[in-house]
């Protein structure tokens, strides 16, 4: 045994950290409060001013530096075009109304009907060319024509066309256009009764987008140029814009605000705005009065439907114009003069300070402990107070929520909580700030609105009526992981009702003769999920996240006292698993297929999760993980492998499908692969427009995926959390409320990890190091408690000093430390 006393001292060392990380000094100087990113309080200000534009004098003084003026003469008329002129195009998008109000139409008149509040939205997402044809009422006398276009459709290279002597002729070209109000002048003057706009490419992402063309004036319109100040607050956050005025002219001149997640889909319109599902304008209104006076962004109107705010808004950039609408007159005026002095935030959300955390998380690898606390703070701005101002619109409200703690799947849309959403949100409050109220109260509220047959809904939205195929298992995995992190087996009394409505009623209801759900059945053919993807029969993902549902039924079942339940749903979860095995594996790809019915094509979705759930052999894993790996992007691993699904499937990468293959990667030996996907995937997020906090989806090219409409701040994105604490640290429960738990750590190309995991009974905290052949883990756990440590195997595993044969080791609470040489 010389060779093991040598060796001691150097474990020892380890052991204390001195070779890696102080461990002693740990808790006397938490370092990793250096990477909390939320404010430091609920008054925010914003860091810079972006850009101006017209005549702003002192930008500064929007920082609460002196006083910035914003001017500008009134301008002129616009030239309107002859009675009777229409307007016909090669396509316009179908109108929208988003269930509220009067559908908002985007047909081609909108682009002669003088109201700069319409606009003529194509539909042909990038195939271009598309043709706009102006026909005057009357022969017009033309110079050239000024074109007029939404921020978030600015068409880029265009050609202008005229009727001149019975033939079409072009008058002028345009190209590389940035402009939204674009002057073109004709290469002469002509007097003609027809004009045609033949666009050819747009200001679009890789993936491409509409045209959208607010007017077309008869004439060259050279508009004083409207003042705007661009305000940066650094990240994304969420609440109420204030703006103090110092004072204004007399004329009551306009300010407009539009807020956005990034610069590019910043203008005129917000990047997304409630207003936007019922036509409205897409931006804030102000009528300045002549006193002083602060304003703050409330839902409503100044005046019946004049003058409109939309509330609570989640932006990182804040967009200021003297302009009004025309709409608005004349209780405002885009002229005139506008003093401001400050512009603040009213934060709203859970304010994440490092006080506040009851779990942290800290490594030897700077960017995975900046990816952990960004996803916190990603998670933060979803949980706020559920407020009829300002959820989302589309029939969401509920009484039963009004007023509670949730969390909402975004900050800024869709402002109502998904339980696919919280399915992931939820584990990452429970891994940060503890507190499970706001997972509870959603949780119970869709409980309590469960349909007779069983069905449970996915949120609030449209009164409960979303049909998604796929979000009651959802509801049953979110229940058991917030009884498990929470130890509150009373929630789980509570709605064991539900739980076997839903899994004993509505999923059989739905399983065809193979013991598989299949979607079509008993009506469910217009069923959505959690991306609306249209996909039938047999579907992998389904079937595996029920033998989930099932397993963490049946861990309900067993903590309320029915037993004979858990065996029963354990027994059904074993035929599904071998259903699945049979009759959706593809032995010529080596992975299982994403639906037995269609195209033949591999998810990441149902790969991921039957892997996870136990359904899939270790041989079967490593070859599905393969395939998943095999279409790697820059920014993640893409959620199919190829477009026969959707157009992007190979493109498109959603960290909340990408969450479980970082688990199933953990967890099968590949630790290395899983760091390099949440350093390809949330290395990219961070490092791209608004950086900071997780986005919804990523697009082709690694754009947003749904262009302005993405969420760049989104709950069920978070995974990276619980996959770090949970894997990579290795802290997770077993039973509820950590009364027995696992420590299991998997390094993976890691020298260290160490941190902390709130339990009922108090912290439970690990630090591990691996340097040359040692490795060390110090676990502390509250006392009552029980739990298990994985070590890796070695020649000597020593548990608090003592030689063990076993790398599993049982322990009871209290502070154990394990040595392995390799």
């Amino acid at each position: 045994m010389k060779w093991l006393r040598a060796v001691l001292p150097v474990t020892v060392l380890v052991a204390s950290g001195v070779a890696a990380v102080p461990a002693a000094t740990a808790v006397a100087a938490p370092s990793w409060q250096k990477y909390v990113v939320a404010p430091a309080s609920r008054d925010v200000r914003p860091v810079r001013v972006l850009s101006t534009t017209g005549d702003v004098t002192n930008p500064n003084g929007l920082l609460g530096r002196g006083v910035t003026t914003l001017k500008r003469q009134a301008p002129p008329p616009k030239p309107a075009w002859p009675g009777g002129t229409t307007a016909a195009a090669s396509s316009f998008h179908a109108p929208n109304n988003g269930g509220n109000g009067q559908p908002r139409t985007y047909d081609p008149g909108n682009a002669v009907d003088g109201n700069t509040d319409t606009f003529w939205n194509d539909d042909t997402i990038g195939a271009y060319p598309d043709v706009l044809t102006i026909t005057s009422g009357a022969p017009v006398a033309l110079p050239g024509v000024t074109v007029l276009s939404s921020v978030d459709g600015v068409p880029q290279d265009y050609t202008v066309e005229v009727l001149d002597g019975g033939a079409w002729r072009t008058a002028a070209t345009v190209t590389g256009n940035t402009d939204v109000q674009r002057t073109v002048a004709f290469d002469r003057a002509v007097t003609t009764t027809q004009v045609r706009i033949t666009v050819t490419k747009d200001q679009a992402t890789p993936s491409g987008e509409f045209s959208r063309v607010t007017e077309v004036w008869p004439g060259l319109v050279a508009d004083p140029p409207t003042p705007v100040a661009v305000l940066d607050f650094g990240k994304v956050v969420s609440g109420y814009p204030k703006i103090s005025f110092a004072g204004a002219s007399a004329n009551h001149p306009g300010i407009r605000v539009s807020t956005s997640e990034t610069q590019q889909y910043l203008g005129e319109r917000s990047d997304f705005s409630r207003s936007d599902f019922s036509g409205g304008p897409g931006s804030d209104q102000i009528a300045v009065p002549v006193q002083p006076t602060v304003w703050r962004d409330t839902k409503g109107c100044q005046s019946g439907t004049q003058v409109c705010a939309d509330g609570l808004r989640g932006f990182r950039y804040l967009r200021i114009s003297l302009d009004a609408l025309a709409s608005d007159a004349p209780l405002t005026q885009a002229s005139g003069e506008v003093r401001i002095t400050g512009v603040s935030l009213d934060f709203t959300p859970f304010l994440g300070t490092p006080s506040t955390y009851k779990g942290w998380f800290e490594s030897s690898d700077d960017a995975l402990n900046r990816y952990w606390y960004n996803a916190s703070y990603t998670n933060e701005l979803g949980m706020d107070t559920f407020r009829e101002s300002d959820v989302d619109p589309r029939g969401a409200f509920s009484p039963s929520l009004d007023g509670k703690v949730v969390l909402h799947d975004g900050a800024k849309r869709d402002r109502d909580p998904y339980v696919g959403d919280v399915a992931i949100s939820g584990l990452t409050q429970y891994l940060t700030h503890q507190d499970g109220t706001a997972a509870r109260n959603v949780l119970a509220d869709l409980a309590d609105h469960q349909r007779a047959d069983g069905w449970i809904p996915p949120a609030s939205i449209n009164d409960y009526t979303l049909p998604l195929f796929d979000y009651p298992l959802w509801w049953v995995t979110a229940s058991w992981d917030y009884v498990l992190y929470t130890g509150d087996t009373g929630y789980a009394s509570s709605y064991y009702a539900n739980l076997v409505k839903t899994l004993d009623a509505w999923y059989p209801s739905v399983t065809d003769a193979h013991g598989l759900l299949s979607k079509g059945l008993n009506g469910t053919g217009g069923y959505g999920d959690y991306a609306f993807l249209p996909r039938t029969g047999e579907v992998t993902y389904y079937n595996a996240l029920y033998v989930r549902a099932l397993q963490g039924a049946a861990g309900l079942a067993r903590a309320t006292g029915h037993a004979a339940d858990a065996d029963r749903w354990l027994s059904r979860a074993s035929g599904v698993a071998a259903a699945v095995n049979q009759y959706l594996w593809d032995p010529a790809a080596g992975a299982y297929l994403d639906s037995a019915t269609g195209a033949v094509r591999h998810g990441q979705d149902g790969n991921s999760q039957a892997i996870v759930a136990g359904i899939a052999s270790p041989a079967q894993s490593s070859s599905s993980l393969a395939r998943l790996a095999a279409g790697a992007l820059p920014y993640g691993n893409p959620f199919m492998d190829n477009d026969t699904l959707v157009s992007d499937g190979t493109k498109r990468v959603y960290a909340f499908t990408s969450y479980p293959e970082l688990v199933a990667r953990f967890q099968t030996g590949q630790a290395a692969s899983a760091i390099d996907q949440i350093k390809r995937m949330y290395g990219w997020m961070t490092s791209h427009d608004p950086g900071i906090t997780d986005w919804e989806g990523i697009g082709d090219g690694g754009s947003h995926y749904e262009q302005g409409y993405t969420s760049a701040a989104h709950g069920w994105s978070t995974g990276v959390v619980p996959a770090l604490t949970n894997e990579l640290l290795g802290v997770s429960p077993t039973s509820p409320g950590f009364a027995t738990w696992q420590v299991a750590p998997k390094p993976g190309n890691v020298a260290w990890a160490r941190g902390a995991v709130p339990t009922p009974k108090g912290a439970l905290s690990a630090s591990w190091t691996q340097v040359g052949p040692v490795f060390s883990l110090t676990v502390t756990a509250p006392r009552g408690t029980s739990g298990s440590l994985v070590v890796p195997a070695g020649r000597v595993v020593l548990l608090d000093g003592h030689p063990v044969r076993s790398t599993t080791l049982q322990v009871s609470g209290g502070t154990h430390t394990v040595l392995v040489v390799k």
